[in-house]
């Protein structure tokens, strides 16, 4: 039997294995994942902006994941998660499913580890995201994200083939994977009163949120949803998971339909936050990252910054964490965001 992270459980044949049941990610999850990640992914930069300062008021510190290896975080928990597979898990193979990043991750850590991989992406996913997917080893079944459901398209080759599906969020060697950004963020830069992160799949905000419980517990963590894709937001107002119709956004990383229920009952907390920005808002930040700092973010990387400049916190005099989660843009479209 394999025990799949979506929590269904499939038999596939007479060499199938037992799995154990993957239980919550903790705290000390995190920092277990910093271990087995450390020389296997970068420990990236945290950058200053003068300029940012003194337009939003406060001190901001930018953790730049767009540095990291494959151009984004969702290294972290593909590493993470991939280095934990059993000896018959590593011979089937990793499935998931990513409209690029995660796809990225989980092709690249696939290969360092020498396990096969098949990625399930949709068919207008950026090209240079599934170029270098398939550049990284892996082979790619394309989709239609609007009329056909990805889940199940990955949990019947999953079945047929008798691989591993690692989602992008709901997982908690993943969860724990990505609060490895925060923790490393909280390490460099003490006394943060606030950390904004990208809200996609939620696999980021959860991570975050249980490294900040055990490292930084006064600093109060926000995600950040584009205001069309606002699905986790909606979450937290109802006490319940909202499963919104598959949204238009330039931030194609946060095109997330609902959030997987062991993120929910991780982000679920008494006065967790959650705000959204508008695609123009996520512009101008990319226009600000590209002119002030030279910096190329992706429009889901720039969800924290416009999330701190426009989500309607008071951050004035405060020391903000930002994360950048990513910088994989395909550069005409990019091109044409910096001109409009």
């Amino acid at each position: 039997m394999i025990d799949y992270p979506c929590h269904c459980t499939l038999a596939i044949d007479d060499a199938a294995m037992n799995l154990p049941t993957l239980t919550p990610p903790t705290a000390q999850d995190v920092v277990a994942a910093a271990a087995r990640i450390k020389g296997l992914t970068h420990r990236t930069p945290v950058l200053r902006s003068g300029t940012a300062d003194v337009r939003v008021g406060a001190q901001l510190f930018f953790k730049c994941e767009n540095f990291q290896r494959t151009g984004s975080f969702k290294l972290r928990g593909a590493f993470n998660t991939l280095e934990q597979f059993s000896d018959e898990q590593r011979k089937r193979g990793v499935l998931a499913f990513s409209a690029g990043n995660h796809a990225q991750a989980i092709a690249l850590a696939a290969r360092l580890l020498d396990i096969p991989a098949l990625i399930v992406m949709p068919e207008d996913a950026l090209a240079s995201k599934m170029a270098a997917t398939r550049e990284y080893g892996a082979q790619v079944v394309t989709y239609n994200r609007y009329t056909e459901d990805r889940e199940a398209i990955s949990q019947r080759i999953a079945h047929e083939r008798g691989m591993t599906l690692v989602p992008p969020s709901e997982h908690p060697h993943v969860i724990a994977g990505q609060g490895t950004v925060a923790a490393e963020l909280f390490e460099e830069v003490p006394r943060l009163d606030y950390l904004f992160v990208a809200v996609g799949g939620g696999g980021l905000l959860a991570g975050s949120l249980l490294a900040a419980q055990a490292m930084a517990p006064d600093c109060t963590v926000i995600g950040v949803e584009p205001e069309t894709a606002n699905d986790a937001q909606q979450s937290l107002q109802s006490g319940s998971i909202v499963r919104i119709p598959m949204p238009r956004t330039i931030a194609d990383g946060a095109q997330a339909q609902s959030l997987g229920p062991l993120v929910f009952d991780i982000v679920n907390q008494p006065g967790q936050k959650i705000v959204t920005v508008s695609d123009l808002q996520l512009m101008q930040s990319l226009r600000f990252f590209a002119e002030r700092m030279k910096n190329v973010v992706e429009p889901t990387g720039a969800l924290a910054l416009a999330g701190a400049r426009h989500g309607g916190i008071d951050i004035a005099g405060a020391r903000v964490g930002i994360v950048i989660s990513g910088g994989n843009v395909d550069l005409a479209r990019y091109a044409r965001f910096l001109a409009d």
